[in-house]
């Protein structure tokens, strides 16, 4: 069988290419920064690869606003192994912008060559407005879209926001209780609040044209100390391109046990195909490993 090396995967394949979606304010600018390891503005550039903006006030305020081309390429320096398409959600958009990112994520779905394919999708749905969690933009995209192949995340952002609405609906049933209590109690309250919003249903829906692979839930990404381990990971196992797989653990330079899991993960595979049929070298297994990682030089 023949063997996929990581540097050669990127050589090949280039960039991690992602599409994030969601309305204005919904965090997508934090995540792709956490993602990369950066708090600077990313670099943009068009599909013909000059670059379109420099000024970070202007690229933010753009961002924001929702007002970017999805055929423009976000690229940030701490890792240019990345490259991200954003599109606004066109939640106050017209039906001439839904089309355009139809067409373009048709377009980049069946791309001939693998580089030029979006790779990912991530669905950024922010709850810090429980009550509008699933809108027009939402029921539009996961009804009409033919996303292919290409896995989509669904990411719910802001997830923090439901706790001080739980907190305020039992405060009362939890005075007098101890600290480890109140905070059971209140994390009891938000997956309620959670479920009452129907999103989850809304996005599985047996009728829905695509439906996402995993959700992720993120909270508290303003803060210094939080991270995007498990959309990484999540998007890493919802692949089912080997090389895709081993190009996003390879890009990606914050999550030592993600590497650990799908080197885990290749062997264990192996060892079940090859069970009873004849004993595999320790050398193979080795490289088999240390091919997920990419960044230590043995």
């Amino acid at each position: 069988m023949a063997t996929i090396d990581a540097q050669e995967i990127r050589e090949s394949i280039g960039r991690f290419r992602v599409l994030i979606i969601g309305r204005a304010n919904a965090g997508k600018t934090t995540i792709l920064q956490k993602v990369c390891n950066t708090t600077n503005e990313p670099e943009i550039y068009d599909a013909e690869g000059n670059k379109v903006q420099t000024d970070a006030a202007v690229v933010t305020a753009t961002i924001k606003r929702g007002n970017n081309d999805i055929t423009n390429e976000m690229v940030f320096k701490s890792n240019p192994g990345f490259l991200f398409h954003d599109s606004c959600g066109f939640e106050a958009g017209s039906e001439e912008e839904f089309e355009d990112m139809k067409k373009f994520i048709s377009q980049r779905v069946h791309a001939t060559k693998l580089e030029e394919r979006i790779h990912a999708i991530w669905y950024c749905i922010p709850m810090d407005e429980s009550c509008r969690t699933f809108q027009r933009s939402e029921e539009k995209f996961f009804f009409e879209c033919d996303t292919g192949h290409v896995p989509v995340i669904a990411v719910f952002t802001k997830f923090e926001a439901l706790r001080p609405v739980a907190y305020g609906e039992i405060k009362k049933e939890i005075q007098g209780v101890s600290g480890e209590e109140r905070s059971k109690r209140i994390a009891q309250r938000v997956e309620e609040l959670f479920t009452k919003t129907g999103v989850c249903d809304r996005l599985c829906d047996p009728e829905n044209r695509t439906r996402p692979k995993f959700h992720v839930r993120l909270e508290n990404m303003n803060k210094p100390n939080t991270n995007c381990d498990t959309l990484l990971e999540r998007t890493t196992f919802a692949l089912d391109n080997d090389e895709l797989r081993l190009c996003l653990v390879s890009t990606q330079q914050s999550n030592l046990d993600l590497c650990i899991k799908c080197a885990v993960a290749t062997i264990v595979d192996r060892a079940h195909q090859q069970s009873g049929l004849r004993r595999v070298d320790h050398e193979v297994y080795q490289y088999y490993i240390a091919k997920w990682f990419p960044h230590l030089k043995c």
